[in-house]
This record gives structure tokens, sequence and C-alpha cells, in this order.
């Protein structure tokens, strides 16, 4: 009987070392696929792909004359990171919570907290791209971020904006919103975002090489427009699929990274697959959280839920729970639905290796 069990246990100890031996060839396989793809062009653009099963680079690779050296725009993918600044100041009781009023912030601008619809608005609502504001930049109707950028204060700007909704009601995706929590933030620690940022978020994660974009009174843009190494993305997305742990320390509360990336607001009319146009995926309804995106990639052969970071031209930081993997993109397809090529990247290169099925 013993023998049999000595039998039984060198059988499954071999079965299962075969099986990761197995998808460790098959993984390799369409990854030198992907490289090959993308060197002979038919992913125009791309400027570097990084993949992480767990803390460990299984592939990072550069293309089109980035390297590991560039800095590159992360666009509005960096409004992700913004959603971890917001939540440390929060897990730190500078913030009272996501509920708190905006108005509160800027005693100087006794106008904002006067106006009626203004006076409503919440944390919660500068998050979720509910604030009301009359701007509206994902379909390209009302874009106020060049207009804002024009202006000397780019907080003051973005406060003084028309009403359009009441907040809480309507989605409408703009970078003031994230412009806000900037001074939102800066006037709750007593620092610059800049500062803010270094010390509670960066400097913990060894992040030390990259540029702001900053306004001539001294603000730093949280919508975008911050540069960055793609290794560096990597990190962020690994701390949020490890719920706010960097090397074994919590550097942001378990309960942010759930709250903020649950995801279930309906973006109308809207899908990263349909809109990459690919014959490979089956498209699915897009969602948004706290400037955070929700997605299952789709094809005959996988289904896989993508939380992920989304910015202009194709800059993704992707975060598979399930699979362990963080995947980071960064690409030169601005204003092209070409950015989203990602997606089908992902599904035919870069998930089935890694999939248990």
């Amino acid at each position: 009987m013993r023998k049999v069990v000595i039998h039984c246990v060198l059988f499954l100890v071999f079965s299962l070392s075969a099986a990761a031996q197995y998808v460790k060839i098959n993984a390799d396989s369409l990854l030198l696929q992907m490289t090959s793809a993308i060197e002979q062009g038919h992913y125009p653009k791309i400027h570097s792909v990084s993949v992480f099963k767990g803390d460990r680079a299984v592939y990072e690779r550069y293309f089109n004359g980035f390297n590991q050296d560039s800095l590159h725009d992360s666009r509005s993918s960096f409004k992700s990171v913004t959603s971890l600044l917001v939540g440390i100041a929060i897990d730190r009781g500078l913030i009272k919570g996501v509920n708190q009023r905006v108005y509160e912030f800027f005693p100087q601008y006794p106008a904002f907290g006067k106006d009626k619809l203004k006076r409503e608005m919440t944390i919660k609502n500068l998050l979720e791209m509910k604030s009301g504001f009359d701007c509206e930049e994902f379909n390209d109707t009302k874009d106020c971020e060049e207009e804002m950028s024009l202006s000397k204060d780019w907080v003051k700007f973005s406060l003084e904006l028309p009403m359009k909704y009441k907040p809480g009601e309507i989605w409408s995706y703009t970078s003031v919103d994230p412009m806000i929590l900037s001074g939102v933030i800066s006037k709750a620690s007593g620092m610059t975002i800049m500062a803010f940022a270094e010390q509670y978020l960066f400097k913990p994660m060894g992040i030390v090489d990259y540029k702001w974009t900053v306004d001539p009174a001294g603000h730093g843009m949280t919508g975008g427009s911050f540069y960055i190494h793609p290794a560096d993305m990597v990190k962020l997305g690994q701390l949020v699929k490890d719920n706010g742990v960097w090397k074994g320390k919590q550097l942001i509360s378990k309960h942010w990274i759930s709250q903020s990336t649950v995801c279930d607001i309906p973006i109308p009319d809207f899908s990263n697959a349909k809109s990459s146009r690919s014959q490979l995926l089956i498209p699915q309804p897009t969602f948004y959280g706290f400037y955070w995106y929700r997605e299952v990639l789709k094809t005959k052969d996988i289904q896989q839920d993508l939380l992920f970071a989304s910015g202009n031209g194709g800059q993704f930081i992707f975060i598979l729970k399930d699979l362990d993997l963080t995947v980071v993109f960064t690409q030169g397809n601005y204003q092209s639905f070409k950015g989203k090529q990602a997606f089908e990247i992902l599904a035919k290169y870069i998930v089935p290796g890694f999939s248990s099925k």
C-alpha cells in the first residue's frame, strides 16, 4: 500500500512538473511569435511590451528606437495613479472619505461653494467622472483640457468651469476632474502633489526617475502628461495586483484597492475590443471605476477578466489577477484605433501562454 501511495505521489509530481514545463514552452513560443509580429510591422508604433509573472519578468522588449532608459508619456493611464494617491490621502486621514464635499478644500474660492450644484460635488463624483462640469473628452465633444493647459492655474480654471449636470448623475470623462484632485491632495496634506507622491508612493517603491508636467502656479498635472519608465508602470500594476502591498509593506489599504477597482459604471456604447477592429476578439462592454477600467477579454478560446489603466495612444497597465500577471504596453498610436491593438496582442500571444486551459 505504501508503495502505491509513493508511486501516486511521484506520478502527480511528475505530471505537475511536465504541465508547468509545457506551459513555459508554450508561453515562450507565443512571446517569440509576438516579437516577430511587432518587428515585422503587423502591430505598428509599439514602443515597449513588458510581461511579469508575479514579480518576475518573463518578457521585456523595446521597439522603434525606445529602450529601458526612455521616459514615456503615460497620458491618461496616470489618472489611475492619481486614484492611488487619493487612497493614500484617505488612508492617512487627510481626506475624510470619498463622500467629503470638494468645496471644503477651497475656501479661497467662495464662488465654488456658493454655486448650488458645485456645493454638492464630492470626491467620489470626481473619481467616477461624474462631476457635472460642462466637459466631455471621451467622445471628443467638448475637450476642456486644451483650454485648461493655456491657463496659468489649472486647478482654479477647473473649479471655475460651468456646470451642465447635477454631480453624481452623468458619466462624462474629463481631465479637469483629476486636476481638481491635485489641488485637493495638496490642500489636505500641505504639500505639493509632487512631494506627496514622492514621499508616500514613488520613493517607497524605488520609482526615482520621472517627470511631472507642472502648471505656472506649481500644480502637478494628475490627469496625464506624466513621464515614466515602463518598468515603473509595471511596479504600479503589481502594487494593485497585490492589494496595495509592495515588498511586504502595505502602502495603500486593501480596502481602497478593492473599492477603487470595482468598476461598475458602464461606459455607454463602448468596448475597447470593438474599437480595436480586431477580427479575433468578441467585443465586451467596458466598465469604469475610480480612474480604472474593467473589460472581459474574449475570443472563441479564452475569456479573461482585465483590470487596467488606459492612456491615449496605447498606454496600458493590465492586471490579470487570476493569472498573477502584470502587462504593460507603451505605444505611439495617438488618436488612432491602433492604440487598442494591445487587446488583440494579449488575446493572441500572452493570455493563452499562461492560461491553465
